[in-house]
């Protein structure tokens, strides 16, 4: 067993566009792609891992621009499935709708599927009213303060569990700008814990929001395969090495516009 997972990790480490004609290329297939087309589940609502445009369903990204190297170098179609939550991604690897999947590391997480290789490093910002005197991070946690966050998520995660001071009210669902701006007018919440790319996305959009300057967390980005899956999980994290070390996951990151809210994963990254 050892040396078949040895085996396809060397093949993933070399670049080469020839990779689908490599005689260990049928097993990788049949590793990561068993149906012959390579499927993979990710958060549809996390633009730290991709975009799903409303009126064509065009998936861009991060996860797409992995998961088209992938397919390209195993030399399969794919598929990409957006999800509604964590649940969803693991749902659909666990049902075998998916090969593999993209999600926050977290380890009650771990217990349910196995994390194949970090790419990504998410932040994570509150969102405060305009003229909140709220001005870090450190700030957020005190008495009488309400702090908002969608359950399951990273950051309603992290609230739930660091919180010692300030009241954590969690959400069903991620309210849109205007019932944000409602809550934050009627003192429902003090602060609301998103990943930073769409807090600064609000401050943007909003004269009623801002986002504070500095991350509250860091969350790794990662592969994801159905528990037990050796094979399949060597397999991602030799290639998500190399993504990383060549400048592949950098230039997909800046491609879409997410220098300001992740960077590219550590390998050690937890």
């Amino acid at each position: 067993m050892k040396q078949v997972l040895t085996a396809l990790i060397a093949v993933f480490l070399v670049a080469s566009p020839t990779l689908a004609a490599d005689t260990s290329a049928a097993s990788l297939r049949a590793t990561l792609a068993p149906t012959g087309t390579l499927r993979a589940a990710f958060l549809g609502a996390n633009p730290v891992q991709g975009r799903v445009d409303p009126t064509t369903g065009a998936i861009t990204g991060p996860v797409a621009d992995l998961v088209q190297e992938l397919a390209k170098r195993l030399g399969v179609p794919f598929q990409i499935l957006p999800a509604p939550d964590a649940r969803g991604v693991i749902g659909h690897l666990n049902d075998g709708s998916a090969d593999i999947g993209f999600l926050a590391y977290e380890a009650s997480r771990a217990e349910e599927v196995d994390f194949a290789g970090p790419y990504a490093n998410m932040h994570n910002s509150y969102v405060v009213a305009e003229g909140s005197p709220l001005k870090q991070s450190k700030d957020v946690d005190r008495t009488g303060l309400i702090v908002g966050a969608v359950k399951g998520q990273t950051q309603e995660l992290f609230v739930s569990s660091h919180m010692t001071q300030a009241r954590v009210r969690v959400f069903d669902r991620q309210p849109p700008q205007a019932e944000l701006e409602t809550l934050f007018k009627n003192g429902e919440v003090t602060a609301f814990g998103v990943n930073r790319q769409r807090a600064l996305e609000l401050d943007m959009a909003s004269a009623e929001l801002r986002s504070l300057p500095d991350s509250f967390l860091e969350v790794v980005q990662e592969f994801v395969v159905r528990k037990g899956d050796q094979q399949k999980r060597a397999a991602l994290d030799g290639f998500a090495a190399q993504m990383r070390s060549s400048g592949f996951v950098k230039a997909s990151l800046e491609k879409a516009g997410l220098h300001e809210a992740a960077s590219v994963a550590p390998g050690d990254a937890h």
